[in-house]
Formats: C-alpha cells, structure tokens, sequence
C-alpha cells in the first residue's frame, strides 16, 4: 500500500509554455483522483510526470516514502491504461496480459495465476485465444485494463480510457472501472475532460485549468460548492446560470428584481450570481424571492425542457436565466414569474472570480 503525493509540481519547456505551474495534491490508498479539465489545462502533462514520461522541471513526486521524482518509468512500479488501448495485434489476450509480467521475469506459475485471476475479475475468460483483432471496442479497453491489473502495482494511470468508445458503451464501461478498481485499494489517477466520468468515477476530483489546481474535494462538494468561477462555468450540464449583476445597497439588481446579497462586510458595486438551472423554479405563492420575465427559447432535453427566460430591466437591459421545467405544458412564448431560491444561490467577487459565500456557510450541505 502507498499513497501519491505531488508537491509544487512544475513542467517549463519554454517561458511561453508552462503546462503545469504549481500542481500540490495527495491520493491515499482506495481513493480515486480524476484530473479534470478542459484541453491544455496540463492534466495529462502531469500524469507523464507521475509516469516518469516527462521530467518535471520542479517539484517532486513521491509514492509512499519514496521520492521517485527522477526515477526511471521501469522503476516506479506504475501501472499506465492508455486511450489508445497500446496492445500488441499479434498476441492473443492472453499473451497480451502475461508479456509485462515475462519482461519483468515474473514465474511462469505466479503469470498464469495473475493472468488467471484477472481475467475472471474482467470476464476474459472466453477471449483468451482471440487477438485484439477479432474483438470490440469494449473488449480490447478491459484487456488494456487486465494488462494494468496484472502488474499488481503501487498506482494505476489512467489517460482517457473511453474517449475512443461509442455513448452506450462507454456507460458501461465506467461502471466496470468503478468496480475494479474499488476492489485494488492503490491510488488511482484518472485524466478526463468528460466531467460525468469525473462525477461517476472519482472519490475526489482534481479540477485544473491553465496550470493550476482550481479546486480538489469530493464531487459532491465540487458540483454544490464551487470555489470559483470557472469551476462553477466548468461543471454541470446545462451550465450554471452566472450572472453579473449591478448592486443597489444590500441588493443584487437582475433585472427590475431585487435579490438580497448575502453577509458581507461591504456591498460591491457587481457581483456574480450564480444558480443552477434544475434551481430555479416556477414561482408557488409563499415563495419570497421572484423574478418576472418572458419566455424566448425552449429546448426538450427528453425528462425536462430547458427553458431560456429573458429578465428586462431599465438599469441592466434584458438578462437570460434559464431553467429545467416539466414537460408538460408548452412554455413557448409564456410570460412566467420564478423563483430563485436563496439556498441554492452562490455568490462570486466579479473581480478574482472567487467564491463570497460557500454553500455550508448557509446550512446546505455538500
């Protein structure tokens, strides 16, 4: 057993392109950190780094007490899953499974009992004899996946596994990875741009964006707690609703609607509100905090509509809040007031981007 720590990790390959600028973070045994990220944020530059593909340029890496930082990628005991599958076509599953342990000169008994035992918990057991050739997508990823499991070791890289695999598929898949890898009880490090492979897979999820780590907790706590703005932007589907609101003494003005500021020490000139679609809602008499406006786009997400409403106001002009509505009544062209409910409302510095209130502050939890 062996936790991964990172420590002011750093990848310079010119002063125009730094990947990676200041990555700190730890994984311990049975956790599950997804790096999560749009492209270029230098999640996949750092899971080289912990590979021993890329030499950092600052920093260090070790696994469990041992500073592996300039150690070669043979002699970090790291097992690599790559998008690209990386099995050898002319070998048959089996062989595919058992020619890392035969490199490492591992006896014959103790591969045939590893490859064995692998293949039961992959459900390989009826393609042994097949080469990646003769089988599906989805095969060959689980023999990419037993070629890792195989190798018994300290922390399993995973690059993308399923981007080359078709939307059913891929669904399942990720509940197999999430099975497997639960049972190992190493530290996984899984890089994704595909948040819902984030949110599914990961007991902790390492948001990134321009070299940094923006934000790393749990994915509860990332969808209902954002740090910032670009993680609040980054996570959810459809996109949180962030709107840059004018503020007359305790209120934010959307629209010609008054909506109350949370505790803080001064009121800003701006501020950022930002609510979920699935959060806002029709209004119901009792509800306190109601905005008025006009339907002028409805799009069917199949369970819900995604429903644009346009907010006039004299001060901020016509600002678009969107929200998921039942779909049985026709929104189209509607006039319809909402509520916004104020648990449910984060609060963002238009400035530094970052979080105001974070939401157990207002007894939510996450």
């Amino acid at each position: 057993m062996a936790k991964l720590e990172l420590k002011n990790l750093n990848k310079t390959y010119n002063p125009k392109v730094v990947p990676v600028k200041d990555i700190s973070l730890t994984v311990d045994n049975d956790e599950f950190l997804t790096l999560l990220g749009p492209s270029g944020c230098g999640k996949s530059t750092v899971l080289r780094m912990i590979a021993g593909l890329e030499e950092p340029t600052r920093g260090q890496i070790k696994i469990g007490d041992v500073d592996v930082t300039h150690k070669r990628a043979a002699d970090r005991n790291i097992a690599m899953v790559f998008q690209s599958y990386a099995l050898y076509p002319h070998m048959t599953v089996y062989e595919n499974l058992a020619s890392g342990l035969k490199l490492r000169k591992v006896p014959s008994t103790e591969i045939k009992r590893r490859v064995a035992e692998v293949a039961e918990i992959l459900g390989l057991g009826e393609l042994m004899n097949r080469k990646p050739g003769q089988m599906s997508g989805g095969q060959r990823q689980r023999v990419a996946v037993g070629r890792a499991l195989v190798r018994n070791a300290d922390v399993y890289l995973l690059d993308e596994p399923l981007s080359n695999l078709d939307a059913l598929l891929r669904e399942r898949v990720r509940a197999d990875l999430k099975q497997i890898f639960a049972a190992q009880k190493v530290p996984v490090v899984y890089v994704t741009h595909d948040q819902t492979e984030a949110m599914t897979l990961s007991t902790k999820v390492a948001l990134l964006n321009d070299g940094y780590v923006q934000q790393l907790d749990p994915p509860a706590r990332i969808y209902n707690n954002p740090a910032n703005l670009f993680v609040a932007g980054f996570v959810g589907s459809p996109q949180m609703n962030l709107l840059t609101l004018p503020c007359q003494g305790r209120n934010a003005m959307l629209g010609n609607f008054q909506v109350p500021l949370p505790d803080l020490p001064t009121a800003p000139p701006q501020i950022v509100l930002g609510i979920r679609p699935e959060n806002v809602r029709i209004a119901q008499p009792g509800d306190t905090q109601k905005i008025r406006g006009r339907v002028y786009l409805v799009e069917n997400l199949g369970m819900h509509y995604l429903v644009s409403v346009r907010v006039e106001g004299s001060q901020t002009g016509a600002i678009t809040v969107r929200a998921l509505l039942p779909i049985d009544q026709n929104w189209s062209g509607e006039d319809i007031t909402l509520t916004l409910p104020p648990e449910d409302i984060h609060w963002f510095d238009v400035q530094s981007g970052d979080a105001l209130v974070r939401r157990q502050m207002l007894g939510v939890r996450g």
